[in-house]
């Protein structure tokens, strides 16, 4: 990462971000053994994230004043914070040191105030446990865990629950639950989620199915646990957020954050008949940069409204024109 390391300002402590909201827990671990740690377990993860894209130059490689850029302008958006590696940062593209990079470039290069979600799911818990506590010393705040998928046939409930606990045993930051089953083909367990959130270090869930009936199960079943829901679309934020969900990580925030901030505001303050209006005009743009076209759409929406999107790594390629036409035109009011 040759020549980005004079953008790196924030301090870090003993090589670890501290969260006002550290606490001490005691585990009892699956050998029988007691283990104490700090862990931020009382972490809010109200309000709306962006899953930032990991920008790219025209070799593939990461354009870090690309990104700097973009998270300058970023920074007049009231965001909560930012997801670092999720889907839309094609986490699955990159390397474990660009993953990390990423985090450490991020944390060095917002407001101290903002959380910093980092997806550090990998196929393998092992795996999982090192890249999720190799994040952690980058600054990151709670560590937002993909179901692991490839033998998804085997991928039951209580395969689930054995692999999460064992992250969330060894984890020194927070765990997030993640559902994507678009990417993975898989459906994370309900029960298994349920189950999960009895765990002291496994504070929320983020579910990019839109699944509402399960949406709100989990909400019903958990919500007293003090454990956090938070929409993985813009398309079903208000509906998320009237059953109890706390916000949103939205890929259509890294285009329209205020606008998704709105909503999010809209909905907590009860003035339904302005959200609903919001939330039926983000639909469209939305579902173009998400279900319809991905990731290629995204970047594309970001250079068009005034962002940094660039291309994607292989094998992800750019939209056709036809593609182009749609997404510009789902835009045409906002760029």
């Amino acid at each position: 990462m040759a020549g980005v390391t004079t953008f790196f300002s924030r301090k870090l402590i003993d090589g670890k971000h501290l969260s006002k909201f550290s606490k001490s827990v005691r585990l009892l671990l699956h050998d029988g053994k007691v283990a104490s740690r700090s862990m931020s377990t009382d972490l809010d993860l109200s309000g709306i994230y962006p899953p930032i894209p990991t920008p790219f130059k025209a070799n593939e490689d990461v354009d870090w004043h690309s990104l700097k850029s973009n998270l300058d302008k970023w920074s007049a958006v009231p965001f909560k914070g930012y997801v670092v590696q999720g889907s839309n940062g094609e986490y699955v593209s990159l390397s474990t040191e660009e993953k990390i990079d990423m985090v450490q470039f991020v944390a060095e290069n917002i407001e101290s105030n903002k959380t910093i979600l980092v997806g550090s799911g990998c196929e393998g818990t092992k795996e999982t446990i090192e890249l999720t506590n190799k994040m952690a010393k980058k600054g990151a705040h709670a560590a937002l865990v993909v179901t692991p998928a490839f033998f998804k046939n085997r991928m039951n409930s209580a395969a689930m629950i054995n692999h999460y606990t064992q992250v969330a045993d060894a984890s020194s930051i927070p765990v997030i639950l993640y559902n994507v089953p678009s990417n993975t083909g898989f459906e994370f367990p309900v029960d298994a989620i349920i189950k999960l959130s009895e765990h002291p270090n496994i504070i929320g869930f983020k579910d990019s199915g839109g699944n509402i009936t399960n949406i709100g199960h989990i909400i019903s079943e958990t919500r007293e646990r003090g454990f956090q829901v938070l929409a993985g679309g813009a398309s079903f934020l208000m509906a998320s957020m009237n059953l109890g969900a706390v916000g949103g990580i939205c890929a259509l925030a890294n285009i329209l954050g205020q606008e998704c901030c709105d909503l999010a505001t809209l909905c907590k303050e009860g003035r339904l008949d302005e959200a609903r209006e919001l939330q039926l005009k983000l639909i469209a743009p939305n579902q173009a940069v998400t279900r319809k076209y991905n990731v290629p759409a995204l970047k594309y929406a970001m250079d068009l409204c005034g962002y940094y999107g660039g291309p994607s790594r292989s094998p992800l390629g750019p939209l056709n024109e036809l593609e182009m036409k749609d997404v510009k035109n789902c835009f045409k009011e906002y760029c």
